[in-house]
Protein backbone atom coordinates (compact mmCIF):
# COMPACT_ATOMS: atom_id res chain seq x y z
CA UNK A 1 0.00 0.00 0.00
CA UNK A 2 1.41 3.32 -1.31
CA UNK A 3 2.08 5.92 1.55
CA UNK A 4 -0.74 8.00 0.30
CA UNK A 5 -3.37 5.19 0.69
CA UNK A 6 -1.92 4.71 4.10
CA UNK A 7 -2.59 8.35 5.03
CA UNK A 8 -6.50 8.44 3.49
CA UNK A 9 -7.21 5.41 4.76
CA UNK A 10 -5.61 6.91 8.12
CA UNK A 11 -7.50 10.14 7.90
CA UNK A 12 -10.94 7.95 7.37
CA UNK A 13 -10.12 5.65 10.69
CA UNK A 14 -9.67 9.50 12.84
CA UNK A 15 -13.00 10.39 14.92
CA UNK A 16 -12.11 14.06 14.20
CA UNK A 17 -15.53 15.04 15.76
CA UNK A 18 -14.35 13.72 18.42
CA UNK A 19 -10.53 14.94 18.34
CA UNK A 20 -12.19 18.16 18.12
CA UNK A 21 -14.27 17.85 20.94
CA UNK A 22 -11.89 17.06 23.68
CA UNK A 23 -9.34 19.76 22.32
CA UNK A 24 -12.16 22.53 22.58
CA UNK A 25 -13.19 20.99 26.08
CA UNK A 26 -9.18 21.80 26.83
CA UNK A 27 -9.32 25.12 25.47
CA UNK A 28 -11.91 26.19 27.84
CA UNK A 29 -9.04 26.44 30.23
CA UNK A 30 -7.73 28.89 28.13
CA UNK A 31 -11.01 31.24 27.94
CA UNK A 32 -10.39 31.08 31.70
CA UNK A 33 -7.15 32.30 31.16
CA UNK A 34 -7.87 35.16 29.41
CA UNK A 35 -10.73 35.78 31.30
CA UNK A 36 -9.14 35.72 34.83
CA UNK A 37 -5.95 38.17 33.17
CA UNK A 38 -7.98 40.84 31.69
CA UNK A 39 -10.74 40.98 34.34
CA UNK A 40 -8.18 43.31 36.65
CA UNK A 41 -8.41 45.62 33.60
CA UNK A 42 -11.36 47.04 34.89
CA UNK A 43 -11.27 46.73 38.66
CA UNK A 44 -7.93 48.89 38.95
CA UNK A 45 -10.11 52.15 40.42
CA UNK A 46 -11.75 50.42 42.63
CA UNK A 47 -8.50 48.50 43.71
CA UNK A 48 -6.86 51.73 44.38
CA UNK A 49 -10.04 53.25 46.43
CA UNK A 50 -10.74 50.12 48.44
CA UNK A 51 -7.19 49.39 49.38
CA UNK A 52 -5.91 53.03 49.37
CA UNK A 53 -2.62 51.71 47.47
CA UNK A 54 -0.04 54.49 46.16
CA UNK A 55 1.73 53.15 42.03
CA UNK A 56 3.72 50.22 43.41
CA UNK A 57 1.01 48.91 45.58
CA UNK A 58 -1.73 48.84 42.77
CA UNK A 59 1.00 47.53 40.28
CA UNK A 60 2.06 44.46 42.30
CA UNK A 61 -2.18 44.21 43.37
CA UNK A 62 -2.36 43.77 39.44
CA UNK A 63 0.73 41.57 38.89
CA UNK A 64 0.37 40.10 41.63
CA UNK A 65 -1.34 37.10 39.72
CA UNK A 66 1.56 36.90 37.62
CA UNK A 67 3.59 35.49 40.56
CA UNK A 68 1.41 32.53 40.76
CA UNK A 69 0.87 31.80 36.79
CA UNK A 70 5.15 31.38 37.11
CA UNK A 71 5.18 28.79 39.44
CA UNK A 72 1.67 27.37 38.31
CA UNK A 73 3.38 26.70 34.68
CA UNK A 74 6.90 25.63 36.56
CA UNK A 75 4.76 22.90 38.71
CA UNK A 76 2.20 21.70 36.41
CA UNK A 77 4.63 21.44 33.59
CA UNK A 78 6.62 18.92 36.04
CA UNK A 79 3.47 17.09 38.05
CA UNK A 80 2.24 16.17 34.60
CA UNK A 81 4.41 13.80 33.68
CA UNK A 82 3.37 12.52 36.96
CA UNK A 83 0.13 12.86 37.34
CA UNK A 84 -1.45 13.62 34.05
CA UNK A 85 -2.43 16.53 31.95
CA UNK A 86 -5.86 16.27 32.33
CA UNK A 87 -5.15 15.88 36.37
CA UNK A 88 -3.54 19.16 36.28
CA UNK A 89 -6.23 21.00 34.41
CA UNK A 90 -8.61 19.75 36.54
CA UNK A 91 -6.78 21.08 39.78
CA UNK A 92 -6.93 24.45 37.93
CA UNK A 93 -10.44 24.78 37.60
CA UNK A 94 -10.14 24.12 41.52
CA UNK A 95 -8.18 26.98 41.97
CA UNK A 96 -9.01 29.08 39.44
CA UNK A 97 -13.13 29.06 41.63
CA UNK A 98 -11.35 29.55 45.01
CA UNK A 99 -9.58 33.17 43.17
CA UNK A 100 -12.85 34.12 41.55
CA UNK A 101 -14.36 33.83 45.02
CA UNK A 102 -11.87 35.51 47.14
CA UNK A 103 -10.58 38.09 45.19
CA UNK A 104 -14.31 40.08 45.08
CA UNK A 105 -14.08 39.22 48.80
CA UNK A 106 -10.93 40.72 49.81
CA UNK A 107 -10.61 43.73 51.77
CA UNK A 108 -6.96 44.38 52.16
CA UNK A 109 -4.14 43.99 49.28
CA UNK A 110 -2.25 40.93 51.27
CA UNK A 111 -5.68 39.21 51.17
CA UNK A 112 -6.13 40.14 47.64
CA UNK A 113 -2.85 39.47 46.69
CA UNK A 114 -2.92 35.83 47.76
CA UNK A 115 -6.37 34.61 46.60
CA UNK A 116 -4.82 36.39 43.06
CA UNK A 117 -1.97 34.17 43.05
CA UNK A 118 -3.62 30.80 43.60
CA UNK A 119 -5.49 32.09 40.13
CA UNK A 120 -2.06 32.26 38.92
CA UNK A 121 -1.19 29.25 39.49
CA UNK A 122 -4.40 28.01 37.91
CA UNK A 123 -3.45 30.53 34.61
CA UNK A 124 -0.25 28.93 34.73
CA UNK A 125 -1.50 25.81 34.54
CA UNK A 126 -3.47 26.02 32.14
CA UNK A 127 -1.61 27.93 29.71
CA UNK A 128 0.90 25.03 29.47
CA UNK A 129 -1.42 22.02 29.75
CA UNK A 130 -3.46 23.21 27.36
CA UNK A 131 -1.66 23.48 24.69
CA UNK A 132 0.43 20.55 25.43
CA UNK A 133 -2.50 18.20 25.78
CA UNK A 134 -4.26 19.59 22.13
CA UNK A 135 -0.67 18.97 20.38
CA UNK A 136 -1.08 15.39 21.84
CA UNK A 137 -4.31 14.45 20.77
CA UNK A 138 -4.24 16.04 17.21
CA UNK A 139 -2.98 14.93 13.91
CA UNK A 140 0.01 16.81 12.55
CA UNK A 141 -1.81 18.00 9.42
CA UNK A 142 -4.75 20.37 11.63
CA UNK A 143 -2.55 20.22 15.06
CA UNK A 144 -1.41 23.98 14.43
CA UNK A 145 -5.29 25.06 13.68
CA UNK A 146 -6.81 23.34 16.65
CA UNK A 147 -3.98 24.35 19.13
CA UNK A 148 -4.35 28.23 17.58
CA UNK A 149 -8.43 27.86 19.05
CA UNK A 150 -6.36 28.04 22.05
CA UNK A 151 -5.86 31.38 21.43
CA UNK A 152 -8.95 32.09 20.24
CA UNK A 153 -10.12 31.03 23.42
CA UNK A 154 -7.85 33.05 25.51
CA UNK A 155 -8.54 36.13 23.20
CA UNK A 156 -12.66 35.13 23.77
CA UNK A 157 -12.05 35.17 27.52
CA UNK A 158 -10.17 38.37 27.71
CA UNK A 159 -12.96 39.48 25.30
CA UNK A 160 -15.70 38.07 27.87
CA UNK A 161 -13.94 39.52 30.69
CA UNK A 162 -14.12 43.09 28.81
CA UNK A 163 -17.43 42.91 27.70
CA UNK A 164 -18.46 42.38 31.05
CA UNK A 165 -16.43 44.91 32.68
CA UNK A 166 -18.05 47.35 31.27
CA UNK A 167 -21.30 45.89 31.12
CA UNK A 168 -21.42 45.55 35.10
CA UNK A 169 -20.13 49.33 35.30
CA UNK A 170 -22.50 50.56 32.85
CA UNK A 171 -25.51 49.13 35.01
CA UNK A 172 -23.70 50.27 38.51
CA UNK A 173 -22.62 54.03 36.76
CA UNK A 174 -19.07 53.14 37.81
CA UNK A 175 -16.65 50.50 38.61
CA UNK A 176 -16.72 52.19 41.82
CA UNK A 177 -20.54 52.25 42.70
CA UNK A 178 -22.59 49.63 44.30
CA UNK A 179 -24.19 47.45 42.21
CA UNK A 180 -26.44 44.59 43.81
CA UNK A 181 -26.47 43.32 47.84
CA UNK A 182 -24.34 46.71 48.71
CA UNK A 183 -21.27 45.11 46.72
CA UNK A 184 -19.13 47.62 44.13
CA UNK A 185 -19.05 46.75 40.53
CA UNK A 186 -15.67 45.92 40.85
CA UNK A 187 -16.09 42.79 42.91
CA UNK A 188 -18.75 41.40 40.44
CA UNK A 189 -16.13 41.80 37.58
CA UNK A 190 -14.54 38.91 39.66
CA UNK A 191 -16.94 36.81 40.00
CA UNK A 192 -18.68 36.64 37.16
CA UNK A 193 -16.11 34.20 36.40
CA UNK A 194 -17.38 31.53 38.40
CA UNK A 195 -19.95 30.63 35.78
CA UNK A 196 -17.42 29.49 32.83
CA UNK A 197 -15.29 27.78 35.38
CA UNK A 198 -18.04 25.37 36.21
CA UNK A 199 -18.47 24.09 33.24
CA UNK A 200 -14.64 23.78 32.48
CA UNK A 201 -14.83 21.72 35.57
CA UNK A 202 -17.78 19.94 34.85
CA UNK A 203 -16.63 18.98 31.14
CA UNK A 204 -12.78 17.97 32.18
CA UNK A 205 -14.78 14.73 33.20
CA UNK A 206 -15.65 13.75 29.95
CA UNK A 207 -12.11 14.09 28.47
CA UNK A 208 -9.60 11.12 28.04
CA UNK A 209 -6.39 11.33 29.03
CA UNK A 210 -3.35 12.54 27.04
CA UNK A 211 -2.14 9.11 25.24
CA UNK A 212 1.63 10.08 25.05
CA UNK A 213 1.75 10.83 28.67
CA UNK A 214 -0.05 7.01 29.08
CA UNK A 215 2.89 5.96 27.16
CA UNK A 216 5.42 7.54 29.07
CA UNK A 217 3.70 6.07 32.52
CA UNK A 218 4.12 2.59 30.70
CA UNK A 219 0.34 2.26 30.95
CA UNK A 220 0.31 0.79 27.13
CA UNK A 221 -3.31 -0.49 27.75
CA UNK A 222 -5.12 2.46 28.55
CA UNK A 223 -2.88 4.82 26.16
CA UNK A 224 -3.72 2.14 22.99
CA UNK A 225 -7.63 2.68 24.44
CA UNK A 226 -6.98 6.29 24.31
CA UNK A 227 -5.52 6.02 20.45
CA UNK A 228 -8.07 3.45 19.23
CA UNK A 229 -10.71 6.49 19.88
CA UNK A 230 -8.59 8.41 18.35
CA UNK A 231 -7.44 7.56 14.99
CA UNK A 232 -8.75 3.78 14.28
CA UNK A 233 -7.59 0.34 15.42
CA UNK A 234 -4.85 0.16 13.17
CA UNK A 235 -3.48 3.65 13.37
CA UNK A 236 -3.61 3.96 17.14
CA UNK A 237 -1.48 0.60 17.14
CA UNK A 238 1.07 2.45 14.80
CA UNK A 239 1.53 5.41 16.52
CA UNK A 240 1.52 3.45 20.18
CA UNK A 241 4.74 2.17 18.77
CA UNK A 242 6.25 5.23 17.35
CA UNK A 243 5.32 7.16 20.61
CA UNK A 244 7.58 4.35 22.57
CA UNK A 245 10.17 4.54 19.95
CA UNK A 246 10.66 8.52 20.79
CA UNK A 247 11.03 7.97 24.78
CA UNK A 248 14.41 7.56 26.29
CA UNK A 249 16.03 4.24 25.45
CA UNK A 250 16.04 3.19 28.97
CA UNK A 251 12.47 3.85 29.22
CA UNK A 252 12.90 5.80 32.07
CA UNK A 253 9.94 8.41 33.19
CA UNK A 254 10.62 11.67 32.08
CA UNK A 255 12.28 14.27 34.49
CA UNK A 256 13.79 17.87 34.68
CA UNK A 257 17.35 16.30 34.05
CA UNK A 258 16.34 14.98 30.95
CA UNK A 259 17.01 18.83 29.76
CA UNK A 260 20.55 18.47 29.73
CA UNK A 261 22.01 17.25 26.82
CA UNK A 262 24.44 14.90 28.21
CA UNK A 263 26.88 13.97 25.26
CA UNK A 264 27.68 18.42 26.04
CA UNK A 265 26.99 18.65 29.50
CA UNK A 266 24.60 21.63 28.97
CA UNK A 267 21.24 22.16 28.41
CA UNK A 268 19.70 21.64 24.75
CA UNK A 269 19.72 24.60 22.67
CA UNK A 270 15.65 24.16 21.33
CA UNK A 271 15.05 24.47 25.39
CA UNK A 272 16.56 28.29 25.25
CA UNK A 273 14.78 28.80 22.35
CA UNK A 274 11.47 27.62 23.87
CA UNK A 275 12.64 30.37 26.54
CA UNK A 276 13.64 32.88 23.91
CA UNK A 277 10.06 32.72 22.21
CA UNK A 278 7.89 32.58 25.86
CA UNK A 279 10.27 35.69 26.85
CA UNK A 280 9.85 37.82 23.88
CA UNK A 281 6.35 37.18 23.35
CA UNK A 282 5.77 39.90 26.51
CA UNK A 283 8.54 42.09 26.32
CA UNK A 284 6.83 43.52 23.18
CA UNK A 285 4.35 44.89 26.28
CA UNK A 286 0.77 43.11 25.22
CA UNK A 287 -0.38 42.61 28.41
CA UNK A 288 0.10 46.29 29.29
CA UNK A 289 -2.58 46.70 26.52
CA UNK A 290 -4.37 43.81 28.34
CA UNK A 291 -3.80 44.82 31.83
CA UNK A 292 -3.48 48.26 31.69
CA UNK A 293 -6.06 49.36 28.84
CA UNK A 294 -8.66 51.10 30.66
CA UNK A 295 -5.37 53.36 33.14
CA UNK A 296 -3.72 53.75 29.28
CA UNK A 297 -6.41 55.36 27.55
CA UNK A 298 -8.00 57.36 30.59
CA UNK A 299 -3.98 58.50 30.47
CA UNK A 300 -4.65 60.17 27.17
CA UNK A 301 -7.87 61.98 27.92
CA UNK A 302 -10.80 59.06 27.50
CA UNK A 303 -13.64 58.60 29.88
CA UNK A 304 -13.51 55.61 32.08
CA UNK A 305 -16.76 54.28 29.94
CA UNK A 306 -14.71 55.18 26.36
CA UNK A 307 -11.85 53.56 27.73
CA UNK A 308 -13.62 50.20 28.67
CA UNK A 309 -15.60 50.10 25.43
CA UNK A 310 -12.25 50.26 23.26
CA UNK A 311 -11.01 47.23 26.03
CA UNK A 312 -14.05 45.33 24.27
CA UNK A 313 -13.62 46.74 20.76
CA UNK A 314 -9.50 45.51 21.00
CA UNK A 315 -10.67 42.36 22.43
CA UNK A 316 -12.67 41.92 19.15
CA UNK A 317 -10.48 42.85 16.56
CA UNK A 318 -7.97 40.24 18.46
CA UNK A 319 -10.78 37.61 17.85
CA UNK A 320 -10.80 38.28 13.99
CA UNK A 321 -6.76 38.15 13.32
CA UNK A 322 -6.60 34.83 15.27
CA UNK A 323 -9.26 33.75 13.14
CA UNK A 324 -6.88 34.65 10.10
CA UNK A 325 -4.51 32.19 12.09
CA UNK A 326 -6.45 29.17 12.17
CA UNK A 327 -6.60 29.43 8.58
CA UNK A 328 -3.22 29.98 7.72
CA UNK A 329 -0.82 28.23 10.44
CA UNK A 330 -1.21 24.61 8.99
CA UNK A 331 -0.51 26.28 5.41
CA UNK A 332 2.35 28.87 5.66
CA UNK A 333 4.00 27.57 8.48
CA UNK A 334 4.90 28.90 11.92
CA UNK A 335 8.16 30.81 11.30
CA UNK A 336 6.73 32.82 8.49
CA UNK A 337 3.37 34.04 10.88
CA UNK A 338 6.03 34.62 13.82
CA UNK A 339 8.51 37.23 11.83
CA UNK A 340 5.94 39.25 9.93
CA UNK A 341 4.41 39.68 13.26
CA UNK A 342 7.40 40.97 14.82
CA UNK A 343 7.45 43.59 11.69
CA UNK A 344 3.93 44.38 12.41
CA UNK A 345 4.44 44.59 15.72
CA UNK A 346 7.88 47.14 15.72
CA UNK A 347 6.50 49.77 13.24
CA UNK A 348 2.88 49.79 15.16
CA UNK A 349 4.66 50.32 18.08
CA UNK A 350 6.68 52.55 16.80
CA UNK A 351 4.07 54.82 15.33
CA UNK A 352 2.38 54.44 19.53
CA UNK A 353 5.59 55.94 20.86
CA UNK A 354 5.54 58.82 18.47
CA UNK A 355 2.29 59.80 18.95
CA UNK A 356 2.61 59.49 22.52
CA UNK A 357 5.90 61.59 22.36
CA UNK A 358 3.69 64.37 20.91
CA UNK A 359 1.43 65.12 23.76
CA UNK A 360 1.65 67.40 26.91
CA UNK A 361 1.31 66.61 30.59
CA UNK A 362 -1.12 68.57 32.64
CA UNK A 363 -1.70 68.65 36.12
CA UNK A 364 -2.06 65.14 38.06
CA UNK A 365 0.64 63.65 35.51
CA UNK A 366 -1.80 63.28 32.88
CA UNK A 367 -0.71 63.42 29.35
CA UNK A 368 -3.07 64.59 26.55
CA UNK A 369 -2.95 64.44 23.04
CA UNK A 370 -4.43 66.22 20.04
CA UNK A 371 -7.42 64.96 18.59
CA UNK A 372 -5.41 63.46 15.50
CA UNK A 373 -2.83 62.46 17.66
CA UNK A 374 -5.67 60.74 19.67
CA UNK A 375 -6.81 58.78 17.10
CA UNK A 376 -3.48 57.19 15.23
CA UNK A 377 -2.50 56.42 18.96
CA UNK A 378 -5.86 54.45 18.93
CA UNK A 379 -5.83 53.32 15.66
CA UNK A 380 -1.94 52.10 15.89
CA UNK A 381 -2.45 50.70 19.11
CA UNK A 382 -5.22 48.70 17.71
CA UNK A 383 -3.11 47.54 14.31
CA UNK A 384 -0.52 46.35 16.69
CA UNK A 385 -2.95 44.13 18.79
CA UNK A 386 -3.92 42.69 15.23
CA UNK A 387 -0.52 41.73 14.63
CA UNK A 388 0.49 40.36 17.58
CA UNK A 389 -2.92 37.83 17.92
CA UNK A 390 -2.47 37.19 14.12
CA UNK A 391 1.45 35.89 14.88
CA UNK A 392 2.93 35.81 18.20
CA UNK A 393 -0.07 35.21 20.66
CA UNK A 394 -1.91 32.16 19.30
CA UNK A 395 1.81 31.03 17.46
CA UNK A 396 4.16 30.74 20.62
CA UNK A 397 1.75 28.89 22.63
CA UNK A 398 1.29 26.49 19.42
CA UNK A 399 5.44 25.95 19.21
CA UNK A 400 5.63 25.49 22.62
CA UNK A 401 2.84 22.53 23.06
CA UNK A 402 4.80 20.84 19.95
CA UNK A 403 8.42 21.87 19.62
CA UNK A 404 9.94 19.77 22.51
CA UNK A 405 10.57 16.01 21.61
CA UNK A 406 8.19 13.76 24.27
CA UNK A 407 10.58 12.86 26.41
CA UNK A 408 11.19 16.46 27.30
CA UNK A 409 7.85 18.09 26.58
CA UNK A 410 6.58 18.16 30.40
CA UNK A 411 9.63 19.81 31.94
CA UNK A 412 10.54 21.72 28.62
CA UNK A 413 6.99 23.10 28.95
CA UNK A 414 7.84 24.03 32.84
CA UNK A 415 10.82 25.71 32.24
CA UNK A 416 8.74 28.30 29.17
CA UNK A 417 6.03 28.98 30.63
CA UNK A 418 8.12 29.76 34.29
CA UNK A 419 10.15 32.30 31.65
CA UNK A 420 7.01 33.54 30.04
CA UNK A 421 5.25 34.24 33.16
CA UNK A 422 7.96 35.84 34.76
CA UNK A 423 8.24 38.26 31.70
CA UNK A 424 5.27 39.01 32.15
CA UNK A 425 5.29 39.76 35.75
CA UNK A 426 7.92 42.37 35.22
CA UNK A 427 6.57 44.01 32.41
CA UNK A 428 2.84 44.44 34.23
CA UNK A 429 4.55 45.19 37.65
CA UNK A 430 6.86 47.75 36.20
CA UNK A 431 4.70 49.74 34.02
CA UNK A 432 2.65 52.22 36.79
CA UNK A 433 6.21 52.99 37.70
CA UNK A 434 7.69 53.97 33.75
CA UNK A 435 4.24 55.77 33.19
CA UNK A 436 4.88 57.63 36.40
CA UNK A 437 8.61 57.91 35.56
CA UNK A 438 9.65 57.84 31.77
CA UNK A 439 6.25 58.49 30.89
CA UNK A 440 4.39 56.64 27.66
CA UNK A 441 6.23 57.40 24.84
CA UNK A 442 9.86 56.22 26.73
CA UNK A 443 7.90 53.02 28.07
CA UNK A 444 6.48 52.10 24.18
CA UNK A 445 9.60 52.67 22.96
CA UNK A 446 10.89 49.94 24.95
CA UNK A 447 8.55 47.36 23.78
CA UNK A 448 9.73 48.52 20.44
CA UNK A 449 12.82 47.90 20.58
CA UNK A 450 11.92 44.68 22.25
CA UNK A 451 9.95 43.65 18.77
CA UNK A 452 13.02 44.53 16.69
CA UNK A 453 15.01 42.22 18.35
CA UNK A 454 12.62 38.99 18.14
CA UNK A 455 12.90 39.67 14.15
CA UNK A 456 16.28 38.56 14.39
CA UNK A 457 15.52 35.76 16.93
CA UNK A 458 13.09 34.36 14.45
CA UNK A 459 15.24 34.00 11.81
CA UNK A 460 18.33 32.46 13.56
CA UNK A 461 16.99 30.33 15.85
CA UNK A 462 13.55 29.22 15.61
CA UNK A 463 12.43 26.24 13.24
CA UNK A 464 9.35 24.81 11.35
CA UNK A 465 7.30 22.71 13.00
CA UNK A 466 4.56 22.88 10.32
CA UNK A 467 3.50 19.36 9.18
CA UNK A 468 5.60 17.60 11.79
CA UNK A 469 4.45 14.39 14.07
CA UNK A 470 5.57 15.12 18.05
CA UNK A 471 7.64 12.02 17.42
CA UNK A 472 9.78 13.53 14.61
CA UNK A 473 10.92 16.88 16.95
CA UNK A 474 14.47 16.74 17.78
CA UNK A 475 15.95 17.95 21.37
Amino acid sequence: MSSTTTAVATANDENTRFIVLISLVATLGGFLFGYDSGVINGTVDGLKQAFRSDAAVTGFNVASMLLGCAVGAWFAGTLADRYGRRTMLLWAAVFFLVSAWGSGIANGSAEFVVYRVLGGLAVGAASVMSPAYIAEVAPARYRGRLATVQQIAIICGLFGSFLSNWWLARIATSSLSELWFGFAAWRWMFWAEIVPILVFGVALLFIPESPRYLVARGLRERAQGVLTRLYGQQAGLRKLEEIDASLAADHHRPRLSDLIDRARGRIRPIVWVGIGLATFQQLVGINVVFYYGAVLWQAVGFSEADALLINVISGGVSISACLVTVMLIDRVGRKPLLWIGSVGMAVSLGVVAWAFSTGQLQEGNHLVLSDSMGVVALVAANVYVVFFNASWGPVMWVMLGEMFPNQIRGSALAVAGLAQWTSNFLITWTFPMLLAGIGLAAAYGLYTAAAVLSVFFVLRYVHETKGKELEQMQG
